[in-house]
């Protein structure tokens, strides 16, 4: 899923599609971790390339996403019902006056207009850029609007979901964007034509007709080890969407923790563990034996992973 099973061309255009359905960015430089995980030459400054912006995205969380999908992950967002669609307007009138041009710290901003951690609901409006170091608080300005109606940017950021998320239905993409039900019914069902109804060990769900053949397509070759961090999207899931892709439940309260998330194990495939990371040491633990080889690729993956900031190379610890 989303080319964990060989790494796309460094460029421009690979790492829009790494970005298909955003990169969360809630844990300091997941998203740059996600695109290691799908692209060649990924450098610890990538996710400042001139192709990429960070906003508050699906949920509010923060997000790296292409500068020309911006609108989707933010207009796409805005609230139909007149209370929440005014409340995020009247926040963004009123931090695009104060801020006058000028950039500052989310927390300044907001203790200046009085309203705290709400600032973020002026995101959806597609007005608000952000950007956040993992360190201090995030920096914050006022852009342009993309022109393009926000029911429009809310079907494409429906069908960016069902591709890397289908089959899926209109419930999960409400949870998944954090909009209401009935603007995510609303937008698929503005796909009507373009979905495909299948019955899934889920249920009854949704997937895009144009997947179908890649999905009834023999698998690819899987990587012999990719290391996912806390958020990625192969594991962002919800309720019985986990026990399909972690069926032990023993293992799914490893992975899916009740604070922050470990980054995930893959292996040829497959999650096989978990993994941390304290400034230069990657502490693996693994649910079950593995080869040698396996080993050899998971530690080739950390010596590679490109973190900003190190003094020394990677060490590999084995809790199991």
């Amino acid at each position: 899923m989303g080319s964990l099973d060989e790494r796309l061309p460094a460029g421009s255009e690979s790492l829009r599609r790494a970005a298909w359905a955003g990169l969360q960015d809630s844990m300091p430089r997941a998203a740059l971790l996600s695109l290691h995980a799908r692209v060649d030459g990924v450098e610890p400054s990538t996710w400042e390339h001139s192709s990429l912006a960070q906003l508050w995205g699906p949920r509010y969380h923060t997000y790296v996403v292409a500068k020309r999908d911006f609108a989707l992950f933010s207009l796409g967002r805005h609230p139909e019902n007149a209370k929440g669609r005014l409340r995020a307007e009247r926040t963004a009138e009123r931090l695009h006056a104060h801020l006058d041009g000028r950039r500052m710290t989310d927390r300044e901003a907001g203790s200046a207009l009085r309203v705290g951690n709400s600032l973020r609901y002026a995101a959806t409006t597609g007005t608000v850029a952000i950007r956040w170091e993992g360190a201090r608080a995030p920096m914050v300005w006022t852009v342009a609007a993309a022109k393009i109606d926000p029911a429009d940017a809310r079907r494409e950021l429906a069908r960016r979901y069902l591709h890397i998320f289908g089959p899926a239905t209109a419930a999960g993409f409400a949870r998944w964007a954090g909009i209401s039900r009935r603007s995510a019914s609303d937008a698929f069902a503005s796909l009507a034509g373009s979905l495909l109804p299948v019955r899934s060990p889920l249920g009854d769900e949704w997937l895009l007709a144009d997947d179908e053949p890649a999905l009834r397509a023999a698998a690819p070759a899987a990587a012999p080890a990719r290391l996912l961090p806390s958020g990625d999207a192969y594991f962002l899931l919800d309720g019985a969407e986990r026990e399909l892709l972690v069926p032990r439940e023993d293992q799914r309260q490893r992975l899916w923790t009740p604070r922050v998330w470990p980054g995930a194990l893959l292996v040829e495939g497959e999650v096989r563990g978990t993994w941390r990371r304290a400034n230069n040491t990657v502490r693996i633990d693994v649910w079950a034996r593995l080869s040698r080889a396996m080993r050899d690729a998971i530690e080739a993956e950390a010596h590679a992973l490109p973190l900003p900031g190190l003094d020394r190379p990677i060490e590999v610890v084995w809790s199991a």
